[in-house]
């Protein structure tokens, strides 16, 4: 069920047609509705315009792209993975093309998700629920189950009848029929996202022995699952009562974005009107109900800005059909700004705002955020150190009268090769460096395969003639001669008190 309230342009639309509503009644008459009521299903009619064929290329375009992501090749090298986007869990990567984030760098996708943010309030602010109308998930595979639903059971007059109707086995099959292909939709839906975390033709064929691994199957099966009941049973109920989005949205429109309106001033006072009459005293409005019918939320345009608006403009090619077949100019449902109602009602002329100092902020925003990412994506390094210190025992006094640390070096080859790496430690000791499981003692060499992050155990040991206080800096070196790379990392020696 769909709740009206009370809005700005429903004022407006009493002044145009003379009736006087205090706001005591309208109050009144709010309250005595029910807090809860039965869901009464809605039958949305086909409509046809321009923002129809608009959806319609949206959905092939977000569709394809959903689907066919995981298929694309992306050439690495020979030790990397094949797909172009691959979430790859069991080491820890996540690839984009020619761009691979390790799990230290998951600031990037903070700042992904900081920019996508961003340009979805940058996109309210201007046109109102636009992503919601036309890119939504829940819009776009809505939208492909009710077409299933047309395919099968006619359009909204038929299928009201039908659902009216006794069962019988006609009826029967087609129910079967549509909700088979609506199950065949949703685990298809679920299929393409497993392939993301898989290589694809790989997992396909695993998926089609059944030899995949059980997590496949599960997560098909959930996705199948919430698809199934979101896009074919819930719909409407999804956007209205689980999504935060339309109770957000109120903050950043403004009576300068565009959004969908009845232009009130135009189409008030409504009213049926046939063959020949006159237009005069009377609005463009024939009270059709036809922006109703092909409503996928149920509302009332006309009733003004609701929450349960999707700004899908349906109403809008509704109303322009019958305007045209009335011989009514278009645009009596329009996007438009509430700012421009005013306008246009007071006989003053319409203004478009769409450079305001709200979306100016978002615009800085974005860029700020987008060029601190290329600067530290294009400039961050393909080799990394970092050195723990042991800390249990701090030191360990040898039969030599030497004093040892131990130090965990952690390095990372962000290389598609192997990487041969020079160790050597400098500082004010005389320093004598040796790895575990690597007799060489004089700048050992130690090998890291490509795309790796190897952990190394590695001894200091300083003369105890030569300790100068309990602690002293020391700095590790990592080079490459192959690349001409050298990296350092700032630690300390520990000894005993002087």
């Amino acid at each position: 069920m769909t709740t009206k309230t009370p809005q700005p342009s429903l004022a407006r639309a009493a002044a145009a047609t003379g009736v006087e509503r205090s706001t005591a009644e309208a109050v009144n008459k709010a309250s005595q509705r029910p807090l809860y009521e039965k869901r009464r299903k809605i039958h949305p009619k086909a409509a046809h315009g321009t923002f129809r064929r608009l959806k319609w290329a949206i959905m092939a375009v977000t569709l394809a792209i959903y689907y066919l992501t995981p298929w694309i090749r992306w050439d690495r090298g020979p030790s990397a993975p094949e797909q172009a986007v691959l979430i790859d869990i069991p080491a820890r990567r996540f690839y984009f093309f020619f761009i691979e984030i390790w799990p230290q760098e998951v600031y990037y996708l903070t700042g992904l998700l900081i920019v996508a943010a961003l340009a979805l309030f940058l996109a309210t602010s201007l046109f109102g629920r636009v992503w919601c109308g036309y890119s939504c998930p829940q819009t776009v595979w809505t939208d492909l189950f009710i077409a299933v639903e047309y395919m099968l059971e006619g359009d909204r007059a038929a299928r009201i009848r039908g659902d009216a109707m006794p069962w019988t086995a006609a009826k029967t099959a087609r129910k079967a029929v549509k909700h088979v292909l609506w199950v065949a939709i949703a685990v298809l839906t679920g299929g393409a996202w497993v392939f993301y975390f898989a290589d694809a033709p790989i997992l396909l064929a695993d998926l089609a022995r059944f030899q995949a691994p059980p997590v496949a199957y599960i997560a098909i099966g959930g996705l199948a699952f919430t698809t199934y009941m979101l896009g074919g049973i819930a719909r409407e109920q999804m956007c209205t009562y689980m999504c935060p989005w339309p109770r957000l949205q109120a903050a950043m429109v403004d009576e300068d974005s565009l959004v969908v309106t009845y232009r009130e001033y135009r189409g008030e006072p409504r009213g049926l009107h046939r063959k020949n009459e006159t237009w005069e005293g009377r609005g463009d409005c024939i009270d059709c109900n036809q922006c109703v019918a092909v409503c996928p939320m149920g509302i009332d345009i006309r009733d003004g800005q609701q929450l349960e608006c999707i700004t899908c403009a349906l109403c809008i090619d509704a109303c322009d059909s019958v305007m045209g077949k009335v011989g009514r100019p278009r645009g009596l449902i329009a996007y438009d700004t509430l700012a421009n109602l005013d306008n246009r009602a007071a006989g003053q002329p319409p203004r478009l705002r769409l450079l305001r100092l709200r979306p100016a902020i978002y615009v800085a925003l974005i860029a700020v955020v987008s060029v601190f990412m290329l600067v530290t994506l294009g400039t961050r390094a393909n080799l990394e150190l970092n050195v723990l210190r042991d800390r249990n025992p701090l030191y360990v006094t040898l039969s030599d009268g030497g004093v040892r640390n131990g130090y965990t070096l952690k390095i990372i080859n962000k290389l598609h090769r192997t990487r041969a790496l020079r160790l050597s430690a400098t500082g004010p000791l005389p320093t004598r460096v040796s790895v575990l499981g690597n007799p060489s003692t004089d700048d050992p060499v130690m090998n890291v395969g490509a795309d790796r992050l190897v952990s190394f155990r590695v001894f200091l040991t300083v003369p105890a003639t030569a300790l100068q206080g309990e602690s002293t800096a020391v700095a590790f070196a990592i080079s490459d001669s192959a690349t001409d790379t050298q990296v350092t990392y700032d630690s300390v020696f520990r000894g005993p008190a002087q």
